[in-house]
C-alpha cells in the first residue's frame, strides 16, 4: 500500500535469507525505514538517511547506531527498491516481514539531522512547516531514548510532554530537560539535555500540523 502524495508506504514481503531488493512503491527513495519480522521475536530495525544505511538503529532499544551490513547490505534505498541482506531482522528465510517507508514531502514531512548547541537557547531545526509531531534520537552515541513530542498531548509551547518509543513507561511531563517549541517553520530546543541538544548529532522525524500550506505560529 503506497500513498505517493504523502511519501509513505507499507510493504509486506517474505524473507529469502539472501541478498536482494524489495520494491517500496514510492516515487522517491525512502529516507526512513521501519522493518519488523512478524514471524519471530526480533527487534524493530530503523534506517534513516542521515544515519546512513551502512548499518541500523534498533527502535525498541536506546542503543547506538550499529554498523551491520546484514540489514541493508550497506546500500541506500533507490527510487524503486530497498536493499536487504541476510540479517534475520530484515530478511530471515521464509519469515513474514513488514516495512514502513517514508520520504520527505515539502510542507508535510521532513527527515534529517542537526547538531546540538548545549544551550537552553537551543538549536533551531528548519522543517518548512509547523510540526504536529517530532521524534529525536541521538545518533552519535548510545544510551539515549527515542523521544517524541506532539501537539495533541501538549497544545502550547514550551512543549514538554514526551513519550519514549523504546520504553513502556507512562508519559513524562518534563519542565526542565528535553523541551522544544513547535513554531511556524520548525522546532527549537529549550534545554541542553544530552538526549536532545548537547554537542552531539541527532536524527529527527517531523510531520506537519497543517500540511502543505498556511502554517501559522502558536
Amino acid at each position: 500500500q503506497a500513498n505517493t502524495t504523502a511519501g509513505f508506504s507499507i510493504v509486506l514481503y517474505t524473507g529469502t535469507g539472501s541478498e536482494g531488493t524489495v520494491a517500496h512503491g514510492l516515487s522517491s527513495a525512502p529516507e526512513v525505514l521501519f522493518i519488523k519480522n512478524r514471524t519471530d521475536a526480533r527487534s524493530w530495525v530503523f534506517g534513516h538517511v542521515s544515519g546512513g544505511f551502512t548499518g541500523q538503529y534498533t527502535l525498541n532499544t536506546n542503543g547506538a547506531f550499529s554498523t551491520n551490513a546484514g540489514s541493508f547490505n550497506d546500500t541506500a534505498p533507490t527510487s524503486t527498491v530497498v536493499n536487504v541482506n541476510t540479517d534475520q531482522t530484515t530478511n530471515e528465510s521464509g519469515d513474514s516481514m513488514v516495512m514502513y517507508c517514508w520520504h520527505s514531502v515539502d510542507g508535510y514531512s521532513k527527515f534529517g539531522k542537526y547538531v546540538g548547541n548545549s544551550s537552553t537557547d537551543g538549536t533551531f531545526v528548519y522543517t518548512g512547516f509547523r510540526p504536529a509531531l517530532v521524534m529525536v534520537k541521538l545518533s552519535s552515541g548510545s544510551g539515549e531514548d527515542w523521544i517524541v513530542w506532539d501537539n495533541k498531548r501538549d497544545v502550547d509551547n514550551v512543549t514538554h510532554n514526551k513519550l519514549y518509543w523504546n520504553a513502556s513507561g507512562a508519559e513524562i511531563t518534563d519542565t526542565t530537560n528535553r523541551m522544544i517549541d513547535m513554531v511556524s517553520n520548525g522546532f527549537k530546543h529549550r534545554a541542553d539535555h544530552v538526549s536532545t541538544n548537547t554537542g552531539g548529532t541527532y536524527i529527527y522525524m517531523a510531520f506537519a500540523e497543517m500540511p502543505f500550506k498556511y502554517s501559522n505560529a502558536r
